[in-house]
């Protein structure tokens, strides 16, 4: 006979089974006998007896019947995406908020064309409505397209109120969220009015700073101070901010100024190339075809193979004492060369030109029609666009804008090598082309860059008939 192991006798029930895996412990396949009517288990509760506890409920004992509005709808198979979707909900309600509130604008480039962010503390929403996630998404979400290039950080402290002050945790969490390109492309982050609680935040935060970092922190203690640093004449800025300078600049000049301009301006040499109209350098220098004489320089030396295809052309910044000497050179009628200068330095030299004009190329004119831009329809832009650059800008502005755009195509061209698409560069020089009387929005900065990557991209169609006579050198 065939040898039987140790263990229970299995029952028909169990061999027979069809079951693949049968349990080897029989006694303990057996259901208990419950002593409740476990029905209730399998339906749907009557929402008549649902009892909803609050707080004061549970500590006074008295219950209270639910309103229409509790509901409970988390369903069970989907609460995870639920969740998902209501804290999405929370933050676009917060962005919607900051949005309302306008504590971060633009200001336009500086001297060396940087973009200049502000940032002010007035504004701030209280630490009740401050949703830490919400609120850096909402920062980068506005800068992200910009900081890729070198840009300058101001921060106006005057009017934090105390419901307002972040914690040094929050402040930490929220630096540690920006990518490196935030960190590494900050050139200068000026503070204006500081007070003693910036430097003891700024000093809790010193020994996890980068020494780099550090170094870029400026304190200023007025109005006219930033306006030298960032060499911009005027700033739009919230009222209580003017009123506090108002109150402790002890350097604020007085009336007059218009009279010196015009002394100044009536005794500006006649090579002056930087800081003029392109009609007087084009009555006082010689300019082919209305392109002024270091404009042509700087696109013949930056166009050369090698050097076109630098990697970050326009958007790193050049030696910025060294433009300026070059920049002195040339308004003082030296005959300059390039052959040995840095790439940066040249492409700089051509942003500052553009920049230092008395009125931007593509006029103040112009203006309030160019942000109107992602307004029109997309059959509507190739026919404004031609019409108002055709007919409606100055045949100098016309004919230097259309040679810095045929510049930029090629530059364009060669993205491959120096990252520099039409989106970048229309980032890199919109603010350098147009510009507002007082100062632009960040809201109107978004249709300026979409422009001019709208005319980068339609060159062709937009310039294919020569409006003007062309000189010939002979």
């Amino acid at each position: 006979t065939t040898p039987r192991l140790p263990g229970p006798t299995l029952t028909p029930s169990l061999t027979d089974t069809e079951d693949p895996h049968p349990s080897l412990s029989d006694w303990h396949d057996y259901e208990p006998n419950l002593e409740f009517d476990d029905t209730e288990l399998s339906q749907a509760p009557d929402p008549n007896l649902i009892v909803a506890l609050d707080d004061d409920a549970l500590i006074s004992g008295d219950f209270v019947t639910p309103t229409d509005d509790i509901q409970t709808n988390l369903e069970a198979d989907n609460y995870e995406e639920q969740l998902r979707v209501a804290s999405e909900m929370d933050e676009f309600s917060s962005m919607k908020t900051y949005e309302e509130l306008k504590f971060i604008d633009f200001f336009g480039t500086d001297k060396q064309g940087q973009h200049i962010f502000a940032i002010f503390a007035c504004r701030l929403p209280p630490k009740s409505e401050l949703n830490n996630s919400a609120f850096i998404h909402f920062i980068i979400q506005k800068m992200e397209a910009f900081v890729q290039n070198d840009y300058v950080l101001v921060y106006f402290h005057q009017g934090l109120r105390d419901n307002s002050k972040p914690s040094v945790d929050f402040l930490w969490n929220s630096y540690k969220e920006l990518d490196r390109s935030f960190k590494k492309n900050l050139k200068r982050l000026y503070v204006v009015h500081p007070t003693m609680f910036i430097r003891v935040i700024w000093n809790l935060c010193k020994p996890f700073i980068s020494v780099k970092f550090k170094n870029k922190l400026c304190y200023v203690s007025s109005l006219e101070e930033l306006r030298e640093n960032l060499g911009l004449k005027s700033l739009k800025l919230p009222e209580n901010i003017y009123e506090f300078d108002e109150r402790n600049s002890t350097s604020r000049k007085s009336s007059g100024l218009s009279g010196n301009k015009k002394s100044e301006e009536a005794s500006i040499a006649k090579t002056t190339q930087f800081g003029v109209t392109l009609k007087f350098i084009n009555q006082n220098s010689p300019c082919l075809n209305y392109i002024p004489p270091v404009v042509r320089k700087c696109v013949d030396h930056l166009s050369v193979s090698g050097v076109i295809d630098t990697e970050g052309i326009f958007r790193r910044s050049g030696n910025y004492s060294r433009i300026n000497s070059l920049k002195a050179s040339v308004n003082a009628g030296e005959n300059v060369d390039f052959k040995n200068e840095d790439t940066h330095v040249i492409a700089g030299l051509l942003k500052t030109f553009l920049r230092d004009l008395n009125e931007p190329l593509l006029t103040y004119a112009l203006y309030d029609e160019i942000i109107k831009f992602l307004e029109w329809t997309k059959e509507e832009r190739p026919r404004n666009v031609k019409q108002m650059l055709r007919e409606k800008l100055p045949v100098e502005n016309y004919e230097l804008f259309k040679y810095i755009i045929e510049f930029l195509v090629k530059v364009m061209e060669c993205k491959d090598l120096n990252k520099m698409t039409s989106s970048n560069l229309a980032i890199v020089f919109g603010p350098n082309l147009i510009w507002a009387h007082n100062q632009m929005s960040l809201e109107e900065v978004n249709p300026i860059n979409a422009f001019i990557e709208f005319v980068l991209q339609n060159h062709r169609d937009i310039y294919m008939v020569d409006i003007n006579p062309k000189e010939t050198v002979d």
